[in-house]
């Protein structure tokens, strides 16, 4: 029940972020408003370390098995640049239904192939039924009459 409330919880705060980083960069520029959302959240990390405590130290990141996964960061930054540039383009509504889709897809594609250490899943035809259901929805939503 936890994870099912932390999910929908992250789904709201990515909506209500990629609007207010919208209206950010309609007063500045994209690349600031990035860069200020990637700031501030390396601020209320390092803040978040220092008052929950330090099991564990930044020298740690050294010790990671697969550097690649380091590369976090940087794609995060392009998350909100793509983010904001969809938005703007396509509404909140709309850009969030087509982010939220692709992340399904990928993340599907990921779970059966074992990318990234992630655990192997095997094949299922409902899940990609229901990517088609969602696929669908997107062209409902959309349609004008």
């Amino acid at each position: 029940m936890w994870g099912i409330f932390i999910a929908l919880l992250s789904g709201a705060l990515m909506s209500i972020q990629g609007v207010f980083n919208t209206g950010v960069t309609k007063q500045t520029s994209v690349w600031i408003a990035a860069g200020f959302v990637q700031l501030s959240a390396l601020m209320v990390c390092v803040a978040a370390w220092f008052i929950t405590g330090r099991e564990s130290n930044f020298t740690d990141l050294f010790k990671i098995d697969g550097k690649y996964m380091l590369l976090g960061g940087v794609i995060g930054a392009f998350i909100t640049y793509t983010v904001i540039q969809s938005m703007e383009s396509l509404g909140p509504a709309r850009a969030v239904m087509l982010i939220v889709t692709a992340q399904l897809a990928i993340a599907y594609i990921i779970e059966l192939l074992g990318w990234f250490g992630a655990e192997k899943a095997d094949f299922e035809w409902k899940k990609i039924i229901g990517l088609a259901i969602t696929i669908a929805g997107i062209i409902l939503f959309k349609w004008e009459t």
